[in-house]
């Protein structure tokens, strides 16, 4: 099991993300305290309604994770998640292997239909091309990372004898695909290398438009699932994997109650997570670097 912080979440209209701590100094506690990666989620264009109504403001994960890269040598960068139909697939190929390039192999890839209309139309993408445009998305990823010479006829592009260069370090850059829908669950053990089910509850489900996740033995028969179709690509790297966000209020302090939440680690373990994802709750710089030595100490090999 590994574990991963995401940076926390400001939520509300008028809230600093950076209120939280200083990126240096996050990404630094992170990987000094045995954190094995580090995440941003992405909304570009949050609405005002949603923010008053549990949403949160983010930066932009691919700058972030870059500085953050800077100044860490071993912490894997996730964008947990970008969305992949908000951009041109050509434009998302150089970010990600930029980053992955400049960090030394270092990057996943975190990608999502997203959900936000409003975000959609503020961006001038089709919420209703969501599906196909993502699928173009996984197309061209893998022929822009090539190196070689290639052409794609997308809805509303056509590259020509493109040949993009640098490659990124890694052959491939891992794809993580989050969501719990079945054609979520298609694309991550068809076209990528992980899964990430959205926890979080009914809710939570229900506002990003798929479907609640279930008990933890729904959850495991879901991975096996999803790993059983990975095997039948007949693709080298076949194995997938699992990124689970756990929530629990008593995790605000660490280092209480420590048995009850390794008993739920080593669940999810033998359901077949490989990721764990902890954050805190979005406070102060010394709150943060508080829970980053505190969990750190007690959970981190």
């Amino acid at each position: 099991m590994r574990f991963l912080f995401h940076y926390p979440e400001a939520h509300g209209p008028d809230a600093d993300l950076l209120d939280a701590g200083r990126l240096t100094e996050v990404a630094r506690a992170a990987e000094e305290f045995g954190f094995s990666g580090l995440s941003f989620s992405e909304h570009p264009a949050p609405g005002a309604r949603w923010l008053t109504h549990g949403g949160h403001q983010t930066l932009d994960p691919f700058v972030a994770l870059g500085h953050a890269a800077a100044v860490t040598t071993r912490l894997r960068l996730l964008t947990y998640l970008a969305v992949a139909p908000y951009r041109n697939p050509l434009l998302l190929a150089k970010q990600a292997a930029t980053l992955d390039r400049l960090s030394g192999g270092r990057l996943i890839l975190g990608l999502g239909a997203g959900y936000l209309k409003g975000e959609y139309h503020a961006l001038g993408v089709d919420f209703e091309e969501r599906n196909a445009l993502f699928d173009e998305v996984l197309d061209v990823l893998p022929l822009h990372w090539s190196g070689e010479p290639f052409s794609y006829e997308g809805r509303h592009f056509s590259a020509r004898d493109v040949v993009a260069l640098p490659r990124p370090a890694q052959r491939p850059i891992p794809i993580w695909i989050g969501g719990n829908s079945r054609l979520s669950r298609h694309r991550a053990a068809q076209r990528a290398q992980g899964w990430m089910p959205m926890s979080g509850g009914a809710e939570l489900s229900a506002t990003a438009r798929t479907p609640a996740l279930g008990p933890l033995p729904e959850l495991a028969r879901s991975i096996g699932e999803v790993r059983a179709a990975a095997t039948t690509t007949g693709r080298d790297d076949a194995v997938v994997d699992v990124l689970y966000s756990y929530h629990d209020d008593g995790l605000t302090d660490p280092a209480v109650d420590a048995d009850r939440h390794r008993e739920a680690f080593a669940a999810l373990e033998k359901a077949g997570v490989t990721w764990t994802a902890v954050s805190c709750p979005h406070r102060s710089a010394t709150a943060t670097l508080e829970f980053l030595e505190s969990f750190g100490t007690t959970y981190a090999p």
